[in-house]
């Protein structure tokens, strides 16, 4: 049986939890072979999922940064023990398909958000539909962005989006820092939604368009959907799941 694969950032905090890992399973086989443990943090998580977007592998991350939303916390007495009684949770990422100034088309994927962000000192004016309905006709604002569930305590909490279950097959459209309208919250659609963003002045206003952490410049049309044909199947701890811990950042919110 292979060996499970472990993939890690450069920094000695994780090259050292990796060599520790190395050493326990030089020692135990485990009940599968097509786990990858990936140590890091989130985007480092994020990055790595989209490099095997085109496998069937078990993704069990251990954070090695700061909070670590989509990761586990590392006992090396446990990690046995928290791999064989993990629960796994099946995501599927946005699909951003961008045109820019001058009519090139670029696609990426995005598994928390695309955000849509002023590119100088002039606000965004944007258009937002989804299907042919339309969301709102025109926005003037620093951005918006259209969050995932499991992206919703990301950048879209930051943005006072809503917060949204991991079950619940719904997108969150959140603008950031609306000017006009200024009491626009924003809009929560179904997860089969396409939903188009464009820029009304792209000469005076330019936009970039980001899928979590990659972006195209002086964006005109911006299209965002699900990719419903790709699944990342990530790995928890019982007491650690995405689910529970969506569930602690929405009382947090209520109690705040």
């Amino acid at each position: 049986m292979k060996k499970i694969q472990i993939i890690s950032d450069k920094n000695s905090k994780s090259q050292k939890i990796k060599n520790l890992l190395i050493k326990i399973f030089n020692k135990f086989k485990p009940l599968k072979s097509n786990i990858i443990i990936v140590v890091g943090g989130d985007g480092f998580m994020l990055k790595t999922l989209k490099k095997y977007k085109k496998t069937k592998n078990f993704f069990y991350g251990i954070n090695s940064g700061n909070y670590g939303f989509l990761m586990n916390k590392f006992s090396s007495k446990t990690i046995i023990k928290n791999l064989y009684k993990s629960n796994v949770i099946s995501i599927s990422p946005l699909e951003m398909i961008v045109k820019n100034n001058k009519n090139q088309i670029r696609k990426y994927l995005a598994i928390n958000e695309v955000s849509i962000l002023r590119q100088s000192r002039q606000a965004a004016s944007l258009s937002i539909n989804h299907g042919s309905k339309q969301v709102i006709k025109r926005l003037v604002s620093d951005g918006v962005l259209v969050s995932t569930p499991a992206g919703s305590t990301a950048y879209n909490l930051s943005v006072r989006g809503p917060i949204l279950n991991l079950n619940s097959e719904k997108l969150s459209i959140s603008p950031i820092s609306p000017f006009r309208p200024r009491g626009w919250k924003g809009k929560v659609v179904s997860h089969k939604s396409k939903i188009i963003i464009k820029n009304l002045n792209p000469k005076k206003r330019p936009i970039s368009a980001v899928a979590d952490n990659i972006e195209v410049r002086n964006a005109k049309d911006v299209i965002v959907k699900t990719n419903h044909s790709i699944k990342f199947n990530l790995m928890y701890d019982k007491n650690r799941s995405l689910q529970k811990k969506i569930k602690i950042e929405q009382l947090r919110r209520e109690t705040s």
